[in-house]
């Protein structure tokens, strides 16, 4: 029912193009034989309007792929360097959170580890709206930050690393079959600021998947019931993305491409010093305005990265 929602909305778009197409033919055959009249402008701006609307679905054609319309789950973590890259690592989330709201999406925290000093060490959102996995694929990866140091009391310019991780919403309707032989689940008490309750009982859930290895914790919820809830979802998600994970090996080993994976792999630049520039390494699009995307102007690089084809590489 959803992938035929998504057709119907699909040929609607096309037909409401047509009938402006049939409109501005109509209204081109009033126009009088003088020249500069009302209605030449009007057409005009009627063709730019037509022209836009086509590079608009254009773009569309860049969501073709078998999950771009799920929900995304997105996990910043933070690298080495300490309280440098912890806070480095909530500043990406604040980044993605403001972009979400520009796009009026859903933010839902399902997880977060907050550091001792400063920052984040991890963080795990839900960000539902429609082709959330679709624009926000492009973020995964390797972020880098310069700049100076507001925790050094030399103000020394710093590199400052963290993941962003995403991953579509495994969903209702993805066949993963899990026994309940295969998983271990514990609970322990939750760490971090909460509240008494959240500290005196062992709310905090944590599953392994044992045949895969995959550790998956939760507990931001009061509630132990809301955090196992979360834990499956991110659980059943993470393993939706291994399998699709083996699926693209197997497409490069037999197109004989060699798989380069790495926490060095940055994607991605943010220079707040000497100069003050963000620079995506994949597609060399990069602005001189920072702060802007600090505050989720992130769409010029999402386009970039989708108007590209990197994605599509392994198809």
């Amino acid at each position: 029912m959803r992938f035929l929602a998504e057709l119907k909305k699909t040929v609607e778009q096309w037909r409401e193009l047509e009938n402006k197409v049939k409109d501005i033919t109509e209204l081109a055959g009033l126009v009088s034989e003088e020249e500069g009249t009302s209605l030449d402008k009007e057409i005009e701006l009627e063709i730019k309007e037509i022209e836009s609307r086509i590079d608009e679905l254009e773009f569309g054609l860049s969501f073709s792929g078998e999950y771009d319309n799920r929900k995304a789950i997105l996990s910043i973590y933070a690298g080495a360097g300490g309280v440098e890259s912890q806070d480095w690592a909530e500043m990406l989330m604040r980044m993605y959170m403001r972009w979400a709201e520009r796009k009026n999406c859903k933010t839902e925290v399902l997880d977060i580890s907050p550091a001792d000093e400063a920052g984040i060490k991890n963080v795990v959102l839900e960000i539902a709206c429609d082709y959330a996995f679709g624009y926000l694929k492009s973020e995964h990866g390797v972020h880098r930050l310069v700049r100076l140091s507001p925790f050094d009391s030399d103000h020394a310019r710093h590199t400052s690393f963290a993941m962003v991780e995403v991953i579509p919403e495994a969903g209702d309707d993805v066949d993963i079959n899990i026994s309940t032989d295969d998983l271990r689940i514990d609970t322990f008490r939750s760490s971090g600021p909460g509240g008494q309750n959240m500290q005196k009982t062992s709310s905090a859930v944590r599953i392994t998947h044992i045949p895969s290895g995959t550790v998956v914790c939760c507990q931001s919820e009061r509630s132990q019931h809301q955090n196992k809830d979360s834990a499956m979802k991110i659980l059943l998600s993470r393993l939706l993305n291994r399998e699709l994970a083996k699926r693209e090996e197997e497409r490069a080993k037999l197109k004989g491409k060699r798989i380069v994976a790495g926490w060095s792999n940055q994607i991605r630049s943010y220079v707040l010093h000497p100069y003050k520039m963000v620079k995506d390494h994949r597609t060399d699009y990069q602005v001189g305005d920072a702060e802007s995307v600090l505050e989720g102007d992130l769409d010029g690089f999402i386009n970039a990265y989708l108007r590209s084809g990197i994605g599509d590489e392994d198809d």
